[in-house]
């Protein structure tokens, strides 16, 4: 009878445990879809916003004339580039080693570089090359040999500043672990943003002299753009447009890429892996296609900063106003704004959506091939597919690879972004659906080799978007000119802007 007992005891102990179970899997399961709808709404279907304007943009017809002027290269501007008008001399005698932790994505963290090489030319120290702190949105430990071709970098610049790969065992103690822990004499943690060389030389040269070497961090926008010798700005041009090459897997996959979009040849399945002979094989008797790269920038960190409404409906509204919070806890200004005042003052980032009815306005017809240079963007799939609407000959890195040929990048967000940047470079035309760093070194870089850079009106657009019964003929129109002085037209630098942005006229001469 006990044993009968306790049989069922256990059977009930058991049976119950398996109810239990259940429960709790089936009000998991439920919860966890019911607010996954709320929280990621990129996997919910996301209506177009301008349906009018897309339909007529899908029905477009651009004139021949229209698309051999779009097309077209951008003729002589009267400006060269001119970093080499002084012989680079090297200082006879180092004062110490110069360190710096660079933060960031890729691109600040090439800005970083060159200031860098900048700061040790005026304190006449030798640098080391820099280390690149991890990267906290894409958790990338990408090191700076990963990246660029170190050699390269060393030998372009051995006349202008001595540069060592790592310190001297003496200083070997010095690493990123060792001011992470403690204050220490060595580490210089007040450099204001947009220091004076003046102050470099008074807060950093004494430490150089006292122990032979100075570790600088954080180190990102630490040297002025004004009032500093048009040597150094020459030598930050340098670095940034020929020091700065991005090593050989980078550049071979870059240029098969670049191969691909100019001369199609099949699925991402069927493309081979010898990177050379494909390269040098390719379209011997084919006309070679134009192609535009577009940076897309339409991130959560992007869409979330900004503070405007994309469309997501009140969970898409929810999530980001959530995640703004927990990030930036209440910094957000544009928060304060309402969506029509942000759009209005230009301060919203273009949706893929909105871009591609820019482009289908700009002229670029459905048989323009397009290379996406993004990370990831907000929204996914769902997001992109009315781009994909308007410009089916979309491609990106994924489509044009092989699992294979992706794999020495896979996961690694600066090289990926360093892939993007080396095919954007070649391509015919580079637009960027909002400002930020990858937009500026792009627009820069190009301006330099005077090749043609599309820069998005923000606030026109976001009227434009704001009127929803602006018929096509009248938005096409405004977009065409409203960009007829944005696509590629030398701007001359302005006090307080970045020479990386504006190349002209401290890094370039008129002819």
């Amino acid at each position: 009878m006990i044993m009968e007992l306790g049989y069922h005891n256990h059977y009930h102990t058991y049976r119950s445990t398996l109810v239990t179970l259940f429960l709790v899997a089936f009000f998991f399961t439920y919860f966890t879809h019911a607010s996954s709808s709320s929280m990621y709404p990129e996997w919910n279907p996301i209506k177009p916003r301008h349906s009018r304007l897309l339909r007529s943009a899908l029905q477009r017809e651009t004139p021949t004339s229209q698309l051999s002027e779009l097309w077209s290269p951008l003729e002589f501007q009267g400006w060269k580039p001119c970093v080499e008008s002084r012989k680079p001399t090297l200082p006879e005698k180092s004062e110490g080693y110069i360190q710096v932790f660079l933060d960031g994505g890729l691109n600040q963290q090439r800005m970083g570089i060159c200031d860098a090489v900048a700061v040790a030319k005026i304190l006449n120290a030798t640098l080391v090359i820099p280390y690149l702190e991890l990267n906290p949105v894409w958790k990338d430990s990408s090191s700076f040999m990963d990246i660029f071709d170190v050699d390269h970098f060393i030998d372009v610049l051995k006349g202008d500043i001595s540069i060592v790969k790592e310190l001297p065992e003496e200083y070997s103690w010095s690493t990123r672990e060792y001011y992470s822990i403690a204050v220490r004499e060595t580490r210089i943690k007040a450099a204001p943003v947009h220091a004076t060389g003046h102050w470099y030389l008074e807060n950093v040269l004494p430490v150089l002299q006292s122990y032979g070497l100075a570790a600088i961090s954080p180190f990102s926008h630490r040297l002025s753009f004004d009032n500093v010798p048009m040597e150094i700005q020459h030598l930050r041009s340098k670095v940034n447009f020929e020091a700065l090459i991005f090593v050989p897997h980078i550049r071979t996959l870059g240029d098969a890429l670049i191969s691909r979009l100019r001369y199609p040849q099949g699925s991402a399945e069927e493309i081979g892996s010898n990177y050379l002979q494909e390269v040098t094989d390719a379209g011997h008797n084919k006309k070679p296609m134009k192609f535009v790269v577009l940076h897309l920038r339409f991130d959560k960190d992007m869409a979330a900063h900004s503070a405007c409404d994309f469309g997501g409906g009140k969970g898409e509204k929810l999530a980001l106003a959530k995640y703004r919070q927990v990030i930036w806890q209440g910094r957000v200004l544009n928060s304060q704004f309402t969506d029509e005042e942000l759009r209005s003052q230009g301060r919203c980032p273009m949706t893929p959506e909105e871009i591609g009815l820019l482009l289908a306005a700009l002229g670029f017809d459905n048989s323009t091939r397009l290379y996406l240079a993004s990370h990831k963007v907000y929204g996914g799939e769902a997001r992109i597919s009315t781009l994909r609407q308007l410009f089916p000959l979309m491609e990106d890195k994924k489509s044009l690879t092989s699992p294979l040929e992706r794999f020495l990048i896979k996961g690694k967000a600066s090289l990926l972004a360093a892939v993007d940047y080396y095919v954007g470079m070649h391509s015919d035309i580079f637009i960027s659906a909002s400002p930020g760093n990858m937009h500026n070194a792009m627009v820069g870089h190009r301006t330099y080799l005077n090749l043609k850079t599309i820069r998005p009106n923000m606030q026109l657009m976001g009227q434009l978007f704001l009127n929803k019964a602006i018929e096509w003929t009248e938005f096409q129109q405004a977009v065409i000119e409203g960009h007829q002085n944005r696509q590629g037209q030398v701007r001359l630098r302005k006090p307080k802007q970045s020479i990386y942005t504006y190349p002209a006229p401290d890094c370039m001469c008129q002819a």
